[in-house]
């Protein structure tokens, strides 16, 4: 059995992607758009003008696989109740991804040393998501 965290950007996937690319070195394994599945959607399902965004995709950040989608494509994502946690090695890399994931987002708990790792913190990415950076030695 495998949980996978599959997230609804509400009209910001393909930005999301892009961000998650460039500050964690993410690989995009695949993208559909709404116009590339193989039937058409029932009346309601895409809202018109978003035909070209992102129905389903997946990407790979380190050696877990994240689904995401741009779901109802209202452009308001609501990311509650959940946070994602990016386990590293060493302290500059834990800097270095939560400075990357608070571009443009918010810090919620600044990186700071805890009686369970050297180096933990907590972030919302600039979609809202929100993340815990921890060193795991």
């Amino acid at each position: 059995m495998i949980i996978q965290p599959y997230l609804f950007f509400d009209g910001r996937c393909e930005e999301a992607l892009d961000f998650y690319r460039s500050k964690l070195g993410a690989e995009v394994l695949m993208k559909m758009r709404f116009t590339d599945a193989p039937h058409p959607h029932p009346p309601g399902m895409v809202p018109p003008g978003s035909e070209n965004k992102i129905m389903h995709s997946s990407f790979r950040i380190g050696e877990t696989t994240v689904m995401a989608s741009d779901g109802n494509c209202k452009g308001k994502p609501s990311f509650q109740g959940f946070s994602l946690s990016i386990s590293v090695k060493n302290e500059p890399e834990a800097e270095r991804l939560f400075a990357a994931l608070g571009d443009g987002g918010q810090v919620q708990m600044p990186m700071n040393k805890t009686f369970f790792s050297p180096r933990f913190g907590m972030v919302a990415d600039r979609f809202g998501v929100s993340w815990m950076v921890i060193v795991v030695q």
